[in-house]
C-alpha cells in the first residue's frame, strides 16, 4: 500500500495527538468522519500504525537519568547473538536494544533513578548477560531532542 498525502497527514496528527477523536481528526485533515475512520482502520490493518500508547514522563515517576550502554560480544555466531538477545529482552529496565554496526555490537537505552539504581541493574542483570566481552556505559547529561514522531 502506498501512502498518499492524506494518509501522511493522518499519521502526522496521530503521532502527536494519539487520543484525538475521529471527528476532530477528520476536521483537521478535511475529510468526512466516515472516510477518516476507514483510512485510519486501513492504516492500522496495513501495519502503518503499530500501536497506541501513553508516553509516561520518566522524571515524574522518579527515573530521570538516561543511560546508554554499549556492549561488545566475544563472538558473532548465531548462538552468541541469540543467547544475548534472549537474555537482554528479559531485563525490565531496558527500554531499547539495538544491534549495531561499528565498534559495539549492541546499544542499550535505560531510564534509571540515579547512579545507585544503575549499579543495581548492572549487578543484577547487565553483568550476567551471556557472551559479553566489553561494556561501556554513558550517562546523558541533558536531552536536547526527544520525539517519537517520524518525519513523513
Amino acid at each position: 500500500m502506498q501512502l498518499d498525502p492524506t494518509d501522511r497527514r493522518i499519521l502526522q496528527v496521530l503521532q502527536r495527538e494519539g487520543r484525538i477523536s475521529n471527528a476532530d481528526l477528520a476536521e483537521r485533515i478535511a475529510l468526512s468522519p466516515s472516510a477518516c475512520h476507514r483510512r485510519v482502520q486501513r492504516l492500522e490493518t496495513e501495519g502503518f500504525i503499530s500501536a497506541y500508547v501513553a508516553l509516561v514522563d520518566a522524571r515524574r515517576i522518579g527515573k530521570p537519568t538516561t543511560v546508554f550502554v554499549e556492549i561488545t560480544l566475544n563472538g558473532q555466531s548465531d548462538e552468541v547473538l541469540d543467547a544475548f538477545e534472549r537474555a537482554v529482552a528479559r531485563i525490565p529496565d531496558v527500554l531499547e536494544c539495538h544491534l549495531m554496526a561499528g565498534s559495539a555490537d549492541f546499544l542499550l537505552k535505560l531510564m534509571v533513578e540515579d547512579t545507585e539504581d544503575f549499579a543495581r541493574i548492572h549487578r543484577q542483570y547487565l553483568a550476567r548477560l551471556p557472551g559479553v566481552a566489553q561494556m561501556q556505559s554513558s550517562f546523558a547529561l541533558r536531552t536536547v531532542v526527544k520525539t517519537t514522531a517520524l518525519d513523513l
